[in-house]
């Protein structure tokens, strides 16, 4: 039988929808069509208004054609379609029109814009447009009606539609009217004009997917309903093709057949592929006859196809539109009711036509009358897929950092400061979260989090609120967070304000300004702009209502305006309006670029009536919903206005008062237009109900008497911390269904954006098992609203992720998911119950269990790949691997230690690592079996401390959601755990498998796999069932067997997601501790047999693991297996001892050979080993050796039992070779060797001595000993007693080791693979119990749920994890360049440090020489009597500055050299002749002064009568400066004033370490000598300045030296704020009153002040400068001398009141990085990094002054070295830096290296070493001999910078020939044997002499041999002789 036309149409047609269809976002959002215009439509519309018909919502004549101007009326009466729930409206293209050559070449432009106009309207009038091609007879050109070209001319046409109209439309349908268009087309048949029908189709289909459908529109095809029984037939199914997004029909029909349609309907849910569809036509006809009305049967329809799941997205409600004539402003249009209901809620009872009521009251009437358990009736259901599960905060609530990075002040700052003198919170630091972002999103990671809402501070971007002031450091923030999120795949959601308005906008008047909205219009374009690149969800106001009611009404937040009747609506208003502005922005500037989505977060309870049979109470609860969601949601949801009840109650009211109590603004025509429709989504936030009563009539202004309500609640309803807030979780149910309602009604989505309870501060902080109660509860409602209800519903978010601060409640209401501990400064962040509880629900996306997919690990390590060296031969004795030692144990210790930047590879696997006896408790749970350590832990007398078990540890076995919260937040990739064979086996035999322990690892490692963590297994971690031990344990020959059972049982169940199998954990342990010392069970003391059999048969039964899973396993799940081994490196004590080498190697044989050996290289132990245990077996008389032997067989078998090398390493060691004892036998003694410990590079106590040089060369001896076998790191740490969560020990052990590891990869080819840090968590560790500590989390073992919380170290790893290593930051990368023209080139020395001649020529005593000669002073009793003599050496010191090239030479005058009592009463004219000299002889060479008056040598006579304590020494200091200006200014151009008054002040006079060694008075005589110099270098600026200036033309100032700091910790407020503090207290002292404002720094002041009044002072011990002093010592510089050696990491530190001391007021201390390689000097670690800080701090701080820097270098120790590569790293960088800073607009002038010699270092003698020059002082001579220093510094001088390499060779690099020890060139002859000789006559003379002597010694010695031979006395006569000859 011929199938009818229009299945033959939908056999070549049909789609899909598995494809295309599958995404359709409206399935909630059910379509009311109506439309198209015809011509009798338009005339209708265009009669009088009393002349107007009913009922022509669509005529049925022909269709309009487009002209132009567009009827007036056509957007009023779109508009009233709108307000009657249609959604869409019907347009019909003229093909004809718009093409009328049949070109799209050649279109009418005017019909174009014609019906793009028609478009814009509808959609100006929220209609979308459904757009027909073509939708009766094509155009009648020839060309077109030809057969065969039509398709492609369709497709031409339906291209240039889609490209011309696309934008406006998301709904196509090709054709609408099959029959007529085939009609017109010369086809011979129906069936031929079918398929060219279905041809072009086709063809459009294809076009508009593959070109134009990105924004997700559709298209389809309209087919006749009464074909439906014939389009089911099995051929069509088969011919079904890819062409139809959706299936639409025509559905015309007779009211009395009604009843068939829907079974003929349903019938259409029987197709293959299941299909949507939307009802185009739906004509009833001769309806009257039934006495039915369309719009009964109608619904009567519509709930038969509803009840037979028919998937109907929409349908054309056309003919029960009605247009009632009796509209007096405009054409309008309304639906039925019964009708309208169906379009709000689908599933809903229907309500009479006759009973016309509200939304509210609909939504309340649904549920009016359920009962309770109806009510509360728990869903088990999932939500639909793709729905985002989130967290929020708000910046105000946990940013903090409320003064960093130049961020301005907001309302809550200026709030917060008028409440703190209350005792009142603050949100200064809050939760700290500007300083930790990368906290944060791991906390989002852990929980799984897919959005997190965060809101932007306005004022960190704008501090003032304008936008001529964006703040980089706060962009910056906001980057670093956004990226971030990103990077863990969580969307962020930006809220633009939240409350916090910048205080600098507030005082203009804030929201009740309008200019405050043009602020935030530029503010959201430049979030926009700046962010939106990356955020696709904005939020513009975060619960405006909450502004505008407490902010501006009640005045409870701030600003604390308390005026509800005019300023609370006022503020309302501007908010609406710029949240208009902004959506309006958005969509014209940035939508169609960043495809974000915008729209406002709206805030209410749901309102029921008090006494559900009061009228009155029915209209208060609704009129409270106006009052609270409508006040925003109406305007731009609904008409851009308010809602009606909200404006006819003001005014009612303000008519009943006879005045104005309220001014609710009005919004203008424009303004309504600009409101309606602005918002991509409504998000909500709800928390809680109010049962609601008619409230009395009031003429006083507040919120419940102008709204006429008055809220209560019931009793019965559950409590929260917060007075407001009380569970009602069926509340948030019906007000989402109002919401939908009454403003989305499906056009928008609803985002659920705020919802959750706070526990109270005396609560237990982590069990907040009812905030638990009230999501499960509150989410379970909200599904209901989605599932049940048809609410689109798109997002969850709960409040909040961190606690916060809560506004006026302070800290006292916790809403976050992790509880933070505010009395700690770190801010930690510990996981409640509810955060594991919310990872939950959206793991299962709802509340069913979900079921999970065994699907292979999400990525695939390449674990085997590569070179695999296997040795079939034994190891040399030593073996080859003692190379290492050659290549590395002579390394400097610079070189040894020097940081290495760089990368591991791509597919590098980062992990973390426990095992089950040390962290899983459950000792006896569920059946398990004791193991060894359950059995040791619980036997009296066991040696573990405290008498510690594991039965609880971490209890993991029970939480498991924690351990899966903090491994997602570390970022790793793979975690390494152990499962408890007594826990699957409780008597270690698969005949006991306990089911509940299998699911518990098979939960573990489920979650594992789909938090896309990559399981690491070990089989046997130490915790050997006891069962088993009980019949002999490992020394049982069955157990081999058992193993090999239990593996094959792990393999099997466990193996399709496990890819990584270790067998053993440690195995030399196991034996050594096990069987030797007997200190771990089985507690065997058989040290010399019981190890090797025990290890003998270890390494059997890996190897028969080992088979079983590659003969079983391997090739269906293709992983891996191997052993994890141990051992220490072992360096030899002498490495150029070859005994000491031979031991180092033995004992890596003996420890990690022992098991190596054999997997990795032949199959048996290593030769030395069974060499050493059997010539000591035969020695001790034993017939055999006691190290067993391997058959042949085993040994082939045990050979490549492993496909990786597993190591675990954690420390060194040196050893040397001993010769021990022969009894009793021992595998201790069997090594033959002394192990000594080594020096730990942490200073703090540890379990193992953190040494990470030795990680490389135990990689580089491996790769030596074994081949490159690919390694995994599977354990390495730092055990740390009771360590703080600041445990930055550990993160120093971690990056130094893993450094090292870097270094072996990088450097040395190793085939490192992997590194897995132990341990995640602190555990049960084993004899130690819980004393020490190994975890990356904290683990509070005193608290019953064991709640883990973040180390820092967890940060740093997490950091180390995503940067895949250490690679270098860009901003460290070096810099090629060069300084600018006329930069000063300079070095440094001082008159004490290189002069000498301390009482020469009449000089008088200073400090330091009264210092250098008191006992125990100097060290090693050096003093600068002599130092490098420079003072008789002047053509010496200047050639070796000539050598360097340099421009300038900085150096110190002795004040007691030139004035010997310190005074101008004597000028010892011999001093001042030195420096004559000297001073000429340097102009001489070219060479320009730079002259410091005093470098710390005060006159000993100025000390006796106080020193810099005595105000009188500023006068003298004065007239001494004087005196150097005018016997010196003619030469001298550049003055220093002053060399480091910080060193003076606070170790001169504070500790007491430099001269004078005045350390009794720290709290005071510090600040009154730092007090007397800046006013002695003021004095002495302004003499220069008065008297000197104009005639001599030189500068003068004053060097200041400081450290930079970094906090130690830069997430922490309190360590950012110490090292700024550090920074001011060292430079700033000197440099705030010089260089800002003539006084000391703020902080300073008041620190000063606050604990001098602590102490029961009554002022500050810090000095005060007057006013004119202040004047005066302001501005007194020309330029910026800076010192600069170091940086520290800074950190907090509260000392007690009684202290009163710099470091006390300062409060901080400091530590150094343990990678930041080392100097001679224990302060100066090398850390470029923080010059060009200092340099940009400077800059910032000063105003950026000219700056020249006086001093920088570093120092060594122990044996001279010229080859001093360590300084010219640190010159290299450190000069580099600088030359970034200048790079950076630094005004830096020149540079100084500090120092050109060797010389006398103050309190540390001759034993640290600056110079570039090295001076021999074991030749009397002092010669200064050129360090490779100076060679460098020279060439960095002659080329001013660093010449870029990649340009070639520059000529500044040649280097001129070596100028060996620098000679006086002015006296060339030397004194020899009392005449004075040229240097080669005296060489000369010198070896004739030696000659002559050694001539005399023969003779002598020839003349004895004679005598002696001779000679016949007796024994006296011997002794006299002999005596005689001692006597010569």
């Amino acid at each position: 039988m011929e199938l009818p036309w229009t299945a033959l149409f939908l056999s070549t047609v049909l789609l899909g929808l598995s494809c295309q269809g599958s995404d359709w976002e409206s399935d909630r959002n059910f379509i009311s069509a109506t439309g198209p215009l015809t011509n009798d439509l338009i005339r209708s519309l265009s009669l009088p208004l009393g002349n107007q018909g009913s009922g022509v919502a669509a005529g049925n004549t022909d269709s309009y054609t487009c002209q132009q101007p567009l009827p007036s009326f056509l957007p009023p009466y779109f508009s009233s379609l709108r307000a009657s729930r249609v959604t869409h409206y019907k347009v019909l293209l003229s093909w004809a029109q718009l093409l009328p050559t049949g070109s799209s070449k050649n279109p009418d432009q005017e019909a174009v814009r014609c019906y793009r106009q028609l478009l814009q309207s509808l959609k100006a009038a929220q209609l979308q447009p459904m757009v027909v091609l073509c939708p009766q007879a094509p155009p009648t050109s020839s060309s077109i009606q030809q057969d065969g070209v039509f398709a492609d001319l369709f497709a031409d046409y339906a291209s240039f539609a889609f490209q011309t109209f696309g934008d406006l439309v998301e709904i196509w349908f090709t054709f609408s009217d099959l029959e007529k268009v085939i009609m017109d087309l010369p086809q011979d048949s129906k069936a031929s004009g079918l398929q060219t029908l279905s041809n072009a189709h086709r063809k459009a289909f294809d076009i508009y997917h593959r070109k134009y459908s990105s924004q997700g529109g559709k298209l389809s095809v309209v087919l006749k309903a009464e074909d439906i029984p014939e389009l089911l037939g099995p051929a069509l199914a088969a011919l079904a093709k890819d062409s139809l997004d959706f299936l639409s029909l025509d559905l015309s029909y007779d009211c009395q057949s009604v009843g068939t349609l829907p079974q003929k309907l349903s019938e259409v849910q029987n197709m293959e592929p299941k299909m949507k569809v939307f009802i185009y036509t739906l004509k009833p006809q001769d309806c009257p006859s039934t006495g039915k009305s369309p719009s009964s049967l109608l619904f009567s329809l519509l709930e038969a196809i509803n009840k037979d799941q028919v998937h109907t997205v929409g349908l054309d409600i056309s003919a029960i539109l009605s247009c009632p004539s009796n509209s007096e402003e405009s054409p309008s249009c309304s639906l039925s009711d019964s009708l309208a209901l169906h379009t709000e809620q689908h599933h809903a009872a229907a309500v009479a036509p006759s009973s016309p009521v509200s939304a509210y009251q609909r939504v309340w009437a649904a549920f009016a009358n359920q009962s309770r358990a109806e009510r509360d009736a728990f869903l088990q259901d999932v939500f639909p897929e793709g729905f985002l599960w989130g967290v929020s905060t708000g910046a105000f609530s946990v940013e903090g950092g409320w003064a960093e990075g130049g961020r301005g002040p907001s309302i809550w700052d200026h709030y917060g400061n008028q409440n703190v003198a209350k005792g009142q919170a603050t949100a200064k630091v809050a939760s700290d979260s500007y300083h930790k972002p990368a906290s944060d999103v791991a906390l989002l990671r852990g929980l799984r989090a897919g959005v997190y809402k965060f809101s932007i501070s306005w004022s960190r971007l704008f501090p003032n609120g304008q936008k001529s002031s964006p703040n980089l450091e706060g962009v910056a923030y906001y980057n670093k967070l956004i990226n971030s999120l990103l990077d863990s795949n969580i969307q962020p959601m930006a809220t633009l304000f939240h409350w916090d308005l910048p205080q600098a906008l507030q005082e203009q008047g804030g929201w009740q300004s309008e200019s405050v909205g043009d602020a935030f219009l530029d503010y959201a374009a430049f979030c926009f702009s700046t962010f939106g690149d990356r955020v696709k969800l904005w939020v513009t106001f975060h619960e405006p209502w909450v502004i505008s009611y407490a902010g501006y009404g009640t005045g409870q937040h701030a600003p604390a305006i308390s005026d509800p009747g005019v300023a609370s609506f006022k503020v309302a208003h501007s908010i609406l309006k710029a949240h208009a502005r902004t959506w309006h922005h958005y969509d014209r500037h940035h939508r169609q670029q960043q495809q974000g989505r915008v729209g406002i977060v709206l805030n209410s309870d749901w309102a029921e009536p008090l006494r559900a049979d009061s009228a009155q109470d029915l209209a208060a609860a609704e009129r409270l919903l106006h009052f609270m969601l409508g006040w925003f949601a109406h305007p731009i949801f609904v008409d851009g206005d308010y809602p009606a009840a909200l404006r006819a109650r003001v005014q009612q009211v303000n008519r009943q008062c006879g005045r104005a109590v309220a001014r609710l603004p009005e919004f203008s025509r424009e303004e309504k237009r600009l409101l309606r429709g602005s918002a991509d989504f409504l998000g909500l936030s709800h928390y809680t109900s109010r049962l609601v009563t008619a409230g009395p009539q009031t003429c006083t202004p507040s919120y419940d008497g102008l709204g006429g309500f008055s809220r209560h609640t019931d009793p019965a309803w559950p409590r929260t911390a917060s007075p407001w807030i009380r569970a009602v979780p069926w509340g948030i149910r019906r007000l989402l269904r109002f919401a939908s309602a009454e403003y989305t009604k499906g056009r928008v989505p609803i985002l659920l954006a705020g919802n959750g309870a706070p526990t109270g501060e005396g609560a237990d902080p982590l069990d907040d098992s009812a905030r638990v109660s009230y999501f499960n509860l509150y989410i379970n409602e909200v599904l209901k609203a989605v599932k049940k209800d048809l609410v689109d519903v798109r997002s969850y978010i709960a409040r909040s992720l961190i606690d916060g601060f809560e506004g006026p409640s302070g800290y006292s209401q916790r809403f976050g998911l992790y509880h933070v501990n505010f009395n700690d400064s770190s801010r930690p962040r510990t996981p409640r119950k509810s955060a594991y509880f919310f990872t939950g629900i959206i793991k299962k996306n709802g509340f069913l269990a979900k079921k999970v997919k065994r699907n292979p690990v999400p990525m695939r390590a390449d674990f085997i790949s590569g070179t695999r060296a296997t040795f079939n031969f034994p190891s040399e004795v030593p073996s080859k691997a003692k190379i290492v030692w050659e290549k590395f144990s002579n390394q400097p210790k610079f070189e040894r230690d020097l940081f290495y930047h760089g990368t591991f590879r791509d597919d590098f696997l980062w992990g973390v690592s426990t095992s089950a006896y040390q962290i899983e408790g459950g000792w006896d749970a569920d059946g398990k079996g004791p193991s060894i350590w359950d059995n040791f832990t619980h036997t009296p007398g066991n040696s573990v401390k405290d008498n510690a078990t594991g039965d609880i540890a971490c209890d993991s076995y029970h939480q498991l959601d924690a351990d899966l919260n903090i491994l997602r937040a570390l970022k790793v990739k793979a975690y390494r755990f152990s499962i408890s064979w007594s826990r699957i086996f409780p008597t270690g035999r698969n005949s006991s498998i306990n089911s509940q322990g299998v699911d518990y690892y098979n939960r573990l490692i489920n979650s594992l796999v789909e938090s896309n963590i990559f399981p690491m297994v070990t089989l046997f971690h130490w915790d050997l069932p006891q069962a088993l031990q009980d019949v002999g344990g490992w020394s049982n020959p069955a157990l081999i067997d058992l193993f090999s059972s239990y593996a094959d049982f792990c393999f099997k169940t466990f193996g399709d997601r496990v890819k990584f199998w270790i067998t053993f954990n440690e195995p030399w342990l196991q034996v050594v501790f096990g069987y030797s010392s007997g200190i771990f069970p089985p507690n065997v003391q058989e040290p010399g047999w019981e190890p090797y059999r025990i290890g003998h048969a270890v390494i059997k039964a890996h190897a028969r693991a080992y088979h079983t899973y590659d003969e079983k396993y391997r090739q269906e799940q293709k992983g891996v297996i191997s052993l994890s081994l141990n051992t220490p490196w072992v360096e030899p004590k002498d490495p150029g001892l070859q005994r000491d080498v031979e031991a180092a190697d033995r004992m890596l044989q003996f420890t990690l050979g022992w098991f190596a050996h054999p997997i990795f290289r032949n199959g048996d132990y290593p030769d030395v080993m069974k060499w050493n245990v059997g010539n000591r077996s035969e020695l001790q008389r034993l017939a055999d050796s006691r190290l067993p032997s391997f058959t042949e067989e085993e040994k082939n078998y045990i050979r490549g039992t492993a496909d990786v090398f597993c190591l675990n390493a954690y420390t060194s060691v040196f050893v040397q070779h001993s010769t021990p004892q022969l009894k009793p036998p021992s595998y201790d003694n069997d090594r033959e060797l002394k192990e000594i410990e080594m020096d730990s590079s942490s200073s703090i106590t540890a379990m193992h001595p953190a040494v990470p040089w030795g990680m490389r060369r135990l990689l580089n001896w491996i790769k030596e000993e074994y081949g490159s076998i690919p390694i995994y790191i599977t354990e390495n740490g730092q055990g740390l007693k009771n360590p703080t969560l600041d445990d930055w020990e550990r993160i120093f052990y971690h990056k130094t080791y893993i450094n090292e590891a870097l270094k072996a990869y990088r450097l040395d080819g190793v085939d490192l693979r992997g590194y897995v840090a132990w341990s995640l968590m602190d555990n049960f560790e084993w004899l130690n119990g819980y004393t020490i500590r190994f975890g990356l989390y904290h683990v509070d073992f005193e608290h019953s749920s064991r709640p883990r919380t973040a180390r820092a170290s967890a940060r740093y790893y997490t950091d180390v994890i995503t940067k895949n290593g250490m690679p270098l930051a860009p901003e460290d990368d070096f810099l090629y360049g060069e300084f600018p023209k006329g930069f000063i080139w300079s070095a440094a020395s001082a008159a004490y440090q290189v002069e000498g001649a301390w009482r020469a020529d009449g000089k008088g005593l200073s400090i330091w020489d009264t210092f250098s000669h008191t006992p125990l002073r100097i060290g090693n009793d050096d003093n600068g009597d002599v130092a490098c003599d420079s003072y008789h050496k002047i053509a010496e010191d200047v050639v070796a500055l000539q050598s360097l090239g340099v421009s300038h030479y900085r150096f110190s005058i002795s004040w007691p050299r030139i004035l010997p009592d310190g005074t101008t009463k004597f000028i010892n004219e011999a001093g001042l002749n030195y420096y004559v000299r000297f001073i000429d002889a340097l102009l001489a060479a070219g060479i320009i002064p730079q002259v410091t008056m005093y470098h710390w040598d005060l006159p000993q006579a100025l000390q006796d009568t106080g020193g810099w304590e005595n105000e009188a020494i500023v006068q003298l200091f004065k007239e001494y400066a004087d005196v150097l200006f005018r016997r010196l200014g003619d030469k001298v151009k550049f003055w220093i004033t002053l060399n480091e008054p910080f060193v003076i002040a606070a170790h001169g006079y504070g500790t007491g370490v430099s001269a004078p060694g005045i350390s009794f008075r720290p709290g005071t005589a510090p600040y009154i000598a730092g007090h007397n110099l800046i006013k002695a270098h003021a004095e002495a600026w302004h003499l220069y300045n008065d008297k000197y200036r104009r005639s001599q033309g030189g500068v003068i100032s004053i060097t200041i030296s400081s450290d930079w700091a970094e906090p130690r910790d830069p997430s922490k407020q309190e360590d950012v704020e110490a090292a700024r503090r550090y920074v001011q207290f060292m430079g700033g002292w000197f440099a705030h009153p010089i260089f800002k404002n003539g006084d000391y720094p703020e902080v300073m002041k008041t620190r000063v002040l606050e604990r001098s009044l602590a102490a029961g002072l009554n002022k500050s011990r810090l000095p005060e400068f007057t006013e004119s002093e202040k004047r005066r010592i302001n501005g007194t510089f020309d330029f910026f001398g800076f010192n600069h050696y170091t940086t520290v990491l800074a950190y907090n530190l509260n000392y007690a009141t009684a202290i009163t001391s710099f470091d006390a007021d300062r409060g901080v201390a400091s530590i150094t990085d343990r990678s930041w390689p080392d100097s001679g000097s224990f302060w100066l670690k090398m850390t470029p990094f923080g010059f060009r800080r200092i340099l940009n701090w400077l800059k910032e701080e000063y105003n950026n002054p000219p700056i020249y820097v006086t001093e920088n270098g570093v120092s060594r120790r122990g044996n001279p070295e010229l080859n001093d590569t360590d300084r010219i790293y640190y010159l290299r960088s450190y000069i580099n830096e600088a030359l970034k800073a200048v790079q950076d607009k630094v005004d830096l002038r020149g540079y100084t290296v500090w120092s050109v010699m060797d010389n006398f270092e103050w309190a540390t003698g001759f034993a640290e070493r600056f110079g570039v020059h090295f001076v021999n002082r074991s030749d009397p001579s002092l010669p200064r001999i050129p360090k490779a220093s100076a060679k460098f510094y020279a060439s960095v001088v002659r080329c001013n910078g660093f010449p870029d390499p990649a340009q070639g060779p520059h000529p500044c690099l040649h280097q001129p020939e070596d100028t060996g020890p620098t000679a006086s060139p002015v006296n060339a002859e030397v004194p020899f044997l009392g005449l004075m000789l040229g240097v080669t006559e005296a060489q000369t003379a010198l070896y004739v002499l030696f000659a002559l002597l050694l001539l005399g010694v023969c003779s002598l010695a020839f003349l004895l041999y004679k005598y002696c031979k001779r000679s016949k006395q007796g024994e006296t006569q011997s002794s006299q002789h002999n005596l005689s000859l001692s006597q010569f």
